[in-house]
This record gives structure tokens, sequence and C-alpha cells, in this order.
């Protein structure tokens, strides 16, 4: 193989790898460039001191968008044993948490938030904490925390989808300053309305 045929296979490929990354809300990604010039990227830290954090976002997962979320492809077949597992242990409905992590994540674990929220659900260091989370990027431990915190949120306001969203999103102290209302925030609305498109369409 030349070198510009190696050059030019080489762009393709971190294209493509970058592009998967895009789905993620904020992911961090490695870049360093080896003895031989190769650049490489990488969403663990690599074992180098000469490398550059990329940060990676996704339009889809911001609140401003203008994704169909009646017609946008669903996630299907990735953690469907977790999903399920929680599901039974907090009597919760997988389709609810499935329309969660979509709208937190797009169904990719290493996640972090620019507010510091982690993982599929998006979990707050607070919300770990509570729940004894000491790997949020871990599937299993994210999705029983997610869905722990989101059944407390159900007895809360007393099986109140949109009021247990809209805690999940903006926070209990939010929805406690309104009254135990919705928050009269643009960003919450769209994410209870994108939750429930997407709860819908996974049942």
């Amino acid at each position: 193989m030349n070198r510009y045929n190696y050059i030019h296979k080489s762009f393709l490929i971190t294209f493509i790898f970058l592009a998967q990354l895009s789905v993620a809300k904020s992911l961090k990604v490695y870049k360093h460039i080896d003895a031989r010039g190769v650049i490489h990227y990488s969403s663990k830290k690599p074992e180098v001191k000469n490398f550059r954090i990329l940060n990676i976002r996704c339009p889809e997962c911001k609140w401003k968008n203008k994704v169909d979320w009646h017609n946008t492809p669903l996630v299907k077949n990735k953690f469907e044993k977790e999903i399920q597992a929680a599901a039974l242990k907090w009597t919760i409905e997988p389709s609810l948490i499935k329309a969660i992590i979509h709208a937190e994540s797009s169904f990719k674990p290493e996640v972090d938030s620019s507010a510091g929220a982690q993982g599929l659900m998006q979990l707050m260091p607070a919300t770990q904490k509570t729940y004894a989370v000491t790997n949020p990027y871990n599937p299993t431990q994210n999705i029983q925390a997610g869905t722990a915190y989101l059944k407390h949120l159900m007895n809360k306001y007393n099986n109140n989808i949109r009021l247990s969203l809209a805690a999940y999103n903006a926070g209990e102290t939010a929805v406690k300053k309104y009254d135990n209302n919705v928050p009269p925030y643009t960003e919450t609305e769209n994410y209870i309305k994108r939750v429930k498109i997407l709860q819908k369409r996974y049942k």
C-alpha cells in the first residue's frame, strides 16, 4: 500500500470513528500522534503524554434540535438484559427506561454532559452517591441506579409521569419551586415530549 492510499484509508477510518462517536451528548475523545506520525483517536486515555482532548457532541441529544422523534430510528437490542432486570426490580415499564436512555444518551454508555451527568441515564454525582454507583459508565450500575431514582420520583409524585420526568430533567428543587408543577423551562417541556413520544414507540 503506497503512502497516499494509507493516508486516505486512515482518513476514512477516522471519519467513520468520529461520526459514530458524535451520537454521544458529550464524549471525551483523545487524540495523539505516534512516532511514525500516525494520528490515533480513542475514547480511553492513551498511555502517552502528547495527547489532546476533543469533545464530540451530538446535535440530536441537545434540547434544541430538529429531530422528528416520531420517525427517528429506535435503538434495538442494546442493553436489553440490563433494562429488563431493572424494570422488574423497580416495577417500571421497560419502554419508559428505554425512552429515557434514548433521550439522555442515545444508548451510548460513555457519555458526559457539560453539567456533570454521566452514562446511559445521565446520572448526576449526587444520584450516583445515593445509589452506591462506583462506575457510572457501567451499563448495569447506571441503568439500575437511574431506574431506582425514577421509581423514587414516581412514588414522590404519585405516578405522575410528567412531574417525574420534569424532576429527572430539571431536578426536584425546580419542581418544588413551582409548587410541584412542571417548571416553565423550554428544555424541560421538550424533554418530556421527547421521552413520551419515544416511550410510546418503544412499546
